[in-house]
């Protein structure tokens, strides 16, 4: 069953466990049916890494939106005038970079809903409704009540402020950059570093006491479930990207391994 984010939200709420992944590269008309073919619960549309514009981003979102399959965007940054278009083409959430404080966190939560929870600018009847009519004060409320606002935690500034972080309102899901925060660190890579660890358990013990659910990248299968195990319940089954990338390199590899091990039969 296809989630949209007020199914995620709500399946998170009640400690569930919802399972992604990222797309960076693969801006194709067929690729929200692809990725909803496959079971996924969500996907995330990247703009800090990709090259992504929001003319990409629209095209994207709207295939998703069809599906009601649930479509987040990271964006570039934290700031209210690279939110706002997001979400006004059909963005159903978002995933801001870089948060290290709580006065960035509350600005993010403005950003992403409509008065009185926040600041979010007003237009409707657009691409985020479906272009339908109807009544704006039962509108805005359905759109903060499903909106999914998330925030990156990649750094060590925002690992020490992440009880603040967490005390603000309308914050829905806390996503753990770890290969940025292992670069803020100064261990580059070294995930299995004890002060990486205890930076990790960090973040999870807190957003434990508050209810709050974690997400992190996991390469694999195994590592996904490693992660669920220490308490991470939204997982981002890697990228577009590396899962074509793997899944060719394997087959071919496979391919030529047997083909070596042939008997040669030229005379």
């Amino acid at each position: 069953m296809i989630l949209n984010t007020l199914a995620i939200k709500q399946a998170l709420g009640e400690g569930g466990v919802v399972l992604g992944t990222w797309v960076f590269e693969f801006d194709t008309p067929g690729i929200a049916r692809l990725l909803a073919s496959t079971g996924i619960d969500f996907v995330v549309y990247d703009m800090e890494h990709s090259g992504f514009g929001i003319e990409t981003i629209r095209n994207l979102v709207g295939q998703s939106r069809a599906l009601d399959l649930a479509a987040l965007v990271r964006t570039a940054a934290g700031e209210t005038h690279l939110i706002g278009p997001v979400l006004d083409v059909g963005a159903r959430g978002i995933i801001v970079p870089r948060v290290e404080t709580a006065s960035e966190a509350a600005k993010v939560v403005e950003s992403c809903r409509y008065y009185p929870e926040g600041r979010r600018g007003a237009a409707f009847s657009i691409a985020h409704d479906d272009f339908l009519p109807g009544d704006v004060a039962n509108k805005t409320k359905a759109a903060n009540d499903s909106m999914l606002c998330g925030l990156l935690i990649e750094t060590a500034l925002g690992v020490e402020n992440i009880d603040a972080i967490l005390a603000v309102p309308g914050v829905d899901l806390i996503w753990v950059g770890h290969l940025d925060l292992s670069l803020s660190m100064g261990i580059p890579g070294q995930f299995t570093n004890p002060r990486f660890k205890e930076a990790l358990s960090r973040i999870l013990q807190a957003c434990e006491s508050k209810g709050m659910p974690a997400g992190i990248l996991a390469n694999d299968a195994s590592q996904a479930l490693e992660y669920i195990r220490q308490g991470f319940r939204c997982i981002g089954y890697s990228g577009d990207v590396w899962l074509l990338q793997r899944a060719l390199s394997e087959g071919v590899q496979a391919i030529r391994m047997a083909l070596s091990r042939q008997p040669n039969h030229e005379s």
